[in-house]
């Protein structure tokens, strides 16, 4: 049995790649890596302490041209005979999965959040508020890991780096401009999130969001009103229609939890609530709730935080 797994490396390789090595890992069986672009060898073979036992690399391949990708990954299938191939559900998965599964009539499951039982790997359904189950006929699969269902485990050491040609094709895209976002951690990857909505009245009072997430060592985040209207980018929107997060625990200011914003956030471990009205529908979905204006009750969090990691 041998697992291929695809690592989007073009900003280097992100957490959520260590945890699609570790989820492959735990499949059992030989585990085999992926890539393309120009990442150094060296950050490449960090892998293999995830468990991946080597890494493919086809350097003529610079863009996240689905086409060239699905060639790509269908002759590193081929080369090392691999029966299942593990993706981090990103926008890369969301382009080349599909694309793979008809070309290799192989079955595909989109955002598993855990290991296969049998031939049934378990899913979130209705935006996060149930679980569901896929069921796999076909020979090969395609498993694309939702991020942060798994915590990356190091239990290994570095692995070798092969150059590897896949004759994939010429790139159909031009990159015009690269945006990238701001802030130290990614929303995608981010553990620890603070959020805030139009409850704190202008993008002057970030600042209070922004010293608790420091503090925390967290991302920051907004809900869609917030980035429409220009407060913030829309980068750290969340929600249906913005970013869904997993993080391990999400404090929201200011949010009235509309449906479309706990859509992006209901897989939160622990969900914290601050907001003036009682009655906000958030606090219905949050596990601990502060009625509270968040002009007091952030700045008061940030300084516990501090002395807390003063006195640890």
């Amino acid at each position: 049995m041998s697992t291929l797994v695809y690592i989007n490396s073009s900003n280097g390789i992100a957490k959520s790649g260590f945890e699609a090595i570790t989820y492959a890992k735990k499949l059992g069986g030989d585990v085999v890596a992926v890539t393309n672009g120009n990442l150094a060898a060296d950050q490449l073979g960090k892998l293999g302490e995830y468990g991946a036992s080597k890494v493919l690399v086809d350097r003529s391949i610079v863009s996240n041209d689905p086409v060239q990708l699905t060639n790509l990954i269908a002759k590193a299938a081929e080369t090392v005979g691999a029966d299942t191939i593990v993706f981090s559900h990103d926008l890369v998965a969301k382009s080349v999965a599909p694309r793979l599964s008809v070309k290799l009539k192989a079955g595909l499951v989109a955002g598993a959040i855990d290991v296969p039982n049998g031939d049934k790997v378990k899913v979130n359904v209705f935006s996060g508020k149930a679980f569901g189950y896929v069921k796999l006929h076909s020979a090969k699969r395609i498993i694309s890991l939702l991020p942060n269902s798994f915590q990356p485990e190091a239990t290994g050491s570095a692995c070798g780096v092969e150059d590897f040609n896949a004759d994939a094709g010429t790139n159909s895209i031009t990159v015009k401009d690269v945006k990238k976002p701001e802030g130290e951690i990614p929303l995608p990857e981010a553990e620890l999130v603070v959020s805030a909505g139009r409850g704190l009245k202008g993008p002057e009072n970030w600042g209070i969001v922004e010293d608790l997430a420091h503090a925390l060592g967290a991302a920051t985040a907004c809900s869609r009103p917030v980035a429409d209207i220009g407060w913030r980018p829309h980068h750290e929107h969340v929600g249906q229609t913005g970013v869904a997060i997993r993080p391990n625990l999400y404090i929201a200011a200011g949010i009235s939890g509309a449906i479309q914003h706990l859509a992006g956030v209901n897989g939160s471990k622990v969900i914290v609530v601050i907001n003036t009205d009682p009655e906000a529908p958030f606090f219905k979905a949050a596990d601990y709730g502060v009625v509270g204006d968040a002009f007091e009750v952030l700045p008061r969090l940030t300084e516990a935080v501090k002395k807390f990691k003063a006195s640890h």
